[in-house]
């Protein structure tokens, strides 16, 4: 299998620059894609077992990897939810398809998104790693119009290796995330 198309670009391009933009002696220090987790949560799904499963099912096709069903650590009886109930599902990508994700992300999905005028800057953590909340799941071309049931939003969070927030919004930019202007 080849590298993908991101990681090429890091390991020629991305690495060296960054390298001499922050003054790194070694290439280990240079920051990288850790992870990528994407997160749905089903608040319905307590009431409803079958939302759980085509939000799962979505997922898999969003990610290209099964999710696992997350469920409730505690009871909590105003939302109706019982300890152990699913109330969602998460995908951890990692290598090759971290990198495939994250350009279909960056060059198809956020483009689909309405009135899209970028990303904001200040979904950074304070240690190098990014969230970025996503309203529908319909921007993904995966994800077939026809046969979506409920909209969806989901949660991505991008782990780097960076220290600080200004390495990783390096990196990012770097790989050409559209932050807003």
């Amino acid at each position: 299998m080849s590298k993908p198309r991101l990681r090429e670009q890091y390991d020629t391009t991305i690495r060296p620059a960054l390298q001499k933009e922050f003054g790194y002696k070694n290439v280990m220090e240079v920051p990288k894609l850790d992870k990528i987790v994407i997160n749905i949560g089903v608040g319905k799904a307590a009431s409803d077992s079958k939302k759980i499963q085509s939000a799962a099912a979505e997922l898999t096709l969003i990610a290209g990897q099964k999710p696992v069903v997350t469920k409730a650590r505690k009871a909590i009886a105003n939302f109706k939810l019982r300890e152990g109930q699913p109330i969602g599902c998460k995908v951890t990508l990692r290598k090759e398809h971290m990198y495939e994700f994250l350009d279909r992300l960056i060059t198809i999905a956020l483009p689909r998104v309405r009135d899209f005028r970028g990303v904001p800057h200040k979904s950074f953590d304070g240690r190098g790693n990014y969230a970025l909340g996503l309203k529908e799941q319909l921007i993904f071309p995966e994800i077939e119009y026809d046969k979506v049931e409920d909209i969806r939003g989901m949660d991505i969070i991008i782990c780097t290796t960076a220290k600080t927030d200004d390495e990783a919004k390096a990196l990012l930019t770097a790989f050409n995330m559209p932050f807003a202007k």
